[in-house]
């Protein structure tokens, strides 16, 4: 699609900027539609099920889904710069509201249960478009990707075994992740076998469909039969739970309680920056070859409204979900004309179908929810991390452990804490490698044990630092060019900088008393390959005088020169 905010005055361009649906109104060709068309009934079918079984997840009416599946969903394809993101609730926000829902309406309330939740999606919403102002859209960052994928995985054995209740048609209570699966062992013997019987059906033909069939309407499918069985059969009346009354119609306004919002705002805090990654992460996974890049401050700005316009409708936190918009793009949909059917199809299935999902069995929207979270659990990426650097897998091993043992939306800090500790380690120990010379080459690089036959030059060791130089790491730095010094005793000590960004001043001290112990064992220091700002930091410290101008050289290489012409 051309992008047409230039042909515009400075005004327009702006409207159009934060109103992406008005250029694809300008642009848009209809021959596109039938494939937007297909591409929204397609997903409608897939999230709609879903969303409702999300609510459950929350704890809330699957109304709640419905609404979801709505309100956000059709803002974010007005205001959204993706053109296929889908945005609705996700197994990971079902999961946080349902912890922070649980810890101020404790009793279960229905009415309390829709005021916090209205109050809960505005403070995210709010938040996210705070977020905005101040362009926090780096925040999305802050989290690490072997970090993510340890929290998911808590996350989804969390949701898993939350379900797993409903499926066999027990009650328990619930505490945390390890005493609640010892408390459904001890229930297992109360199982219904009835209602263990339609979640099998729905498990194999889910399973079965997503397997012969990627992207298929798999969820529909599985409600469809659920509701058939109850229906047919009678299976409400012998003891299986179904979801009861819906109300049909469109969305009340839902008031939210500007009381709550102290109680709210850690849980929101944690909410609005997992909807942010996971709508980030989502967009630019699946940004088209011909499309424009996704701002994150953009997105902070229609997921907030997007978030604000359904807490008055009664939806849940909502953000962009990667399964929900990979449906999206595998069959063909080219704009957020996509999403505005899926949410049409939401309205439409809000007002005449309510009746007939009433009689839909808690167990089916339970398998539901744990054939869709089990791809939260990733073995094979903790795997793939731990063969890569045991480092990060450790990490992620944390991230998964902060969410079992200390709740999801602490989960959060933990997983956050660890992707900084993870960061500090590294930049903690940055690498110092003795760099050595390709035989016949002009090239030079770290001694390995793969290249056993680089050679270095007897009396220099040229030593290769990488990344920032500062307080927190200086004296890691100092003590491996010390401990190298002492193993190769060399005449000169060339300090390769090029791979330094910056040296800040407790660095820059620590190279001045370096040189100076350096020099008193006879050992002479020279520094090479410079950049601008590390040069003029060294000048002004007073390093640069104290070695002087012939032991600061361009590069590595020029130091080889220098000192194999004064060994002739």
């Amino acid at each position: 699609m051309p992008d047409p905010v230039a042909k515009h005055t400075p005004r327009a361009s702006r409207l159009l900027r934060w109103i992406p649906a008005l250029a694809w109104l300008h642009t848009y060709q209809w021959a596109w539609l039938r494939l937007d068309l297909i591409a929204g009934l397609t997903t409608a079918s897939v999230i709609m099920p879903k969303a409702m079984a999300y609510a459950t997840v929350a704890g809330l009416p699957v109304a709640v889904g419905l609404y979801t599946a709505f309100i956000p969903m059709l803002l974010y394809a007005l205001l959204g710069g993706s053109r296929v993101l889908s945005v609705s609730s996700t197994s990971t926000l079902a999961i946080l509201t349902a912890t922070q829902l649980a810890l101020v309406v404790p009793d279960g309330d229905p009415e309390q249960l829709l005021t916090v939740t209205a109050t809960l999606t505005l403070l995210v919403g709010a938040m996210l478009m705070l977020a905005a102002v101040l362009r926090l859209g780096f925040v999305a960052n802050f989290i690490s990707l072997p970090v993510l994928v340890g929290f998911k995985s808590g996350i989804g054995l969390v949701i898993i075994l939350d379900q797993l209740p409903k499926l066999f048609g027990v009650h328990i209570q619930k505490e945390n992740f390890f005493l609640d699966l010892y408390h459904l062992g001890q229930a297992l013997p109360q199982s219904s076998w009835l209602t263990l019987v339609v979640a099998l059906v729905t498990l194999v033909v889910l399973v079965f469909m997503e397997w012969r069939f990627p992207h298929s309407p798999a969820p529909l499918l599985g409600v469809g039969i659920g509701i058939a069985l109850v229906w047919g059969f009678g299976l409400n009346e012998a003891g299986v739970a179904i979801v009861g009354s819906i109300p049909t119609g469109l969305p009340g306004l839902t008031m939210p309680d500007l009381t709550l919002v102290l109680q709210l705002l850690p849980g929101a805090a944690g909410i609005a920056l997992m909807s942010f990654t996971e709508t980030i992460a989502a967009g630019r996974a699946f940004v088209g070859k011909e499309e424009p890049e996704i701002n994150p401050n953009r997105e902070l700005v229609a997921t907030g409204l997007a978030n604000l316009g359904g807490a008055f409708c009664g939806s849940m936190p909502a953000g962009g979900g990667t399964s929900q918009t990979a449906v999206v793009r595998s069959v063909g949909g080219l704009s957020q004309w996509a999403s505005a059917v899926t949410a049409a199809m939401a309205l439409a299935t809000m007002i005449f179908l309510a009746p007939l999902l009433s009689w839909l069995p808690s167990a089916t929207l339970a398998v539901v929810v744990i054939v869709y979270s089990v791809g939260l659990i990733q073995p094979g990426e903790f795997r793939k991390i731990g063969q890569i650097r045991m480092m990060e897998f450790r990490w992620a091993a944390i991230a998964c452990l902060g969410v079992l043992l200390f709740g999801t939306l602490e989960g959060i800090v933990v997983a956050i804490l660890a992707s900084l500790l993870g960061l500090a380690s590294q930049t903690a120990q940055p690498p110092v490698y003795v760099i050595g010379r390709k035989p016949g080459e002009d090239v030079l690089r770290p001694l390995a044990a793969r290249h056993p036959d680089d050679e270095t030059i007897p009396g220099l060791l040229i030593l290769r630092p990488e990344g920032r130089l500062f307080f927190i790491n200086v004296q890691h730095v100092a003590a491996r060019i010390r401990e190298l010094i002492e193993t190769h005793q060399p005449e000169v000590v060339v300090l390769d900088m090029s791979r330094v960004q910056d040296v800040e001043y407790s660095a820059l001290m620590m190279l001045m008393e370096g040189e100076q112990q350096a020099r008193a064992r006879g050992v002479t220091l020279w520094l090479a390959g410079l950049n601008p700002g590390v040069l003029e930091n060294v000048r002004r410290s007073g390093l640069a005088d104290q070695l002087g101008e012939s032991r600061m050289l361009f590069n590595a290489r020029a130091a080889i020169r220098q000192y194999q012409q004064g060994r002739e």
